[in-house]
């Protein structure tokens, strides 16, 4: 499920969610090839100093799959490089989503491979830990716990986790928003104001949140 084939942004998806009521997990992560666009099934992996558990993780993959990476959010090391990335991309994986800090940004960038992180730093692992129980089955991410019946999504925005049996039709929904937004930009540019689409004026007597009037008018700005 790769969100540049669905010509739909983080930003849409996100606010599908509001709009279904499902909560909006998102993390700012940053995408190393600036433009990138990412979007599959969640294949967790919880670091503990060493890239066995990323290999073992990819050998469980699936074409499609996004590797996400749970490393505490950790800023002192890095805990990806050049070689998994590689490696996922040879198995078929859509990215590389990093709570923590990737290094060998060149040659990441050269692969081509989606990844998004926290940053970089030219250290690698510092330390061996105690490898969870849940390595391969949950991710922590923020303040959010993923599994692979999770999608995650990724763009210059960030990331977005949706659960996968709703993913349908969140993106139904993120479809419509972004048609509707799509319009309105339109109109602006051939000089009618948003303000004007959105009968702002009428809006500021309402008495009602602008949220209730952008639904009762059928606008779309902020979700």
């Amino acid at each position: 499920m790769d969100l540049a084939t669905l010509d739909l942004t983080t930003a849409h998806l996100a606010d599908a969610c509001i709009r279904a009521d499902i909560p909006v997990r998102t993390v700012s992560l940053t995408p190393v090839i600036p433009g990138s666009k990412t979007g599959g099934r969640v294949l967790p992996a919880r670091h503990a100093g060493s890239v066995d558990v990323f290999l073992e993780a990819i050998e469980r993959s699936e074409p499609g799959d996004v590797l996400v990476v749970d490393n505490d959010g950790r800023t002192d090391e890095a805990c990806v490089g050049d070689l998994i990335v590689l490696e996922a991309q040879k198995a078929g994986l859509a990215g590389v989503a990093i709570w923590g800090l990737h290094r060998d940004t060149q040659d990441i960038r050269a692969i081509g491979l989606p990844v998004f992180s926290l940053g970089a730093n030219p250290t690698g692992p510092l330390s061996l830990r105690d490898r969870a129980p849940e390595a391969l089955s949950t991710a922590e991410v923020g303040q959010w716990t993923v599994t692979s019946d999770d999608i995650v999504f990724g763009d210059d925005d960030g990331v977005l986790f949706v659960p996968a049996s709703q993913a349908g039709a969140l993106i139904e929904k993120a479809r419509g928003i972004r048609d509707v937004e799509r319009a309105q930009a339109d109109r602006v540019r051939q000089g009618d104001s948003l303000r004007g689409q959105l009968r702002f004026s009428e809006y500021l007597e309402s008495g009602l949140t602008f949220r209730e009037h952008l639904r009762k008018i059928g606008g779309a700005v902020e979700e």
